[in-house]
């Protein structure tokens, strides 16, 4: 029997199952070490040191070739990279931010009864020059 090797971690099990996807698509078996606890409570993800992205020994190098022939930054719908309107630059990445009162106040309340904020702005936030859009 094959053992597993962890060649990625994630924060979220969202995450972790696009990855996840990716790779199974390409013929290799994936295991997903913690998903169940995360999807649990998702306040244990740190605590636990996230969900492993775990394959066969044998399939380590493939699967990091493919997991680094993805795009980090965010791509349009044609999956080219965004460029910052401002400097041009490609290295755009999509973030929730809590900047507003009405984002404040979901934010909040999602803390007290322990579920994820209904209420959250996204912006493209260039790490160049910090620009958001």
């Amino acid at each position: 029997m094959s053992k597993f090797h962890k060649i990625a971690v994630y924060q979220y099990v969202a995450e972790a199952m696009l990855f996840k996807g990716k790779l199974e698509s390409e013929g290799i078996e994936v295991f997903l070490q913690d998903e169940n606890t995360i999807n649990t409570d998702p306040l244990l993800s740190n605590a636990i040191g996230g969900v492993k992205l775990l394959v066969r020994k044998e399939d380590v190098m493939q699967a990091k070739q493919i997991l680094n022939s993805i795009p980090e930054y965010s791509v349009d719908e044609h999956g080219d990279l965004l460029k910052c309107p401002k400097c041009g630059a490609a290295t755009i990445e999509y973030l929730t931010t809590v900047s507003d009162f009405k984002s404040l106040i979901s934010f909040v309340f999602g803390l007290l009864l322990n579920i994820f904020p209904f209420y959250t702005k996204y912006k493209y936030r260039c790490e160049n020059c910090n620009f958001e859009f």
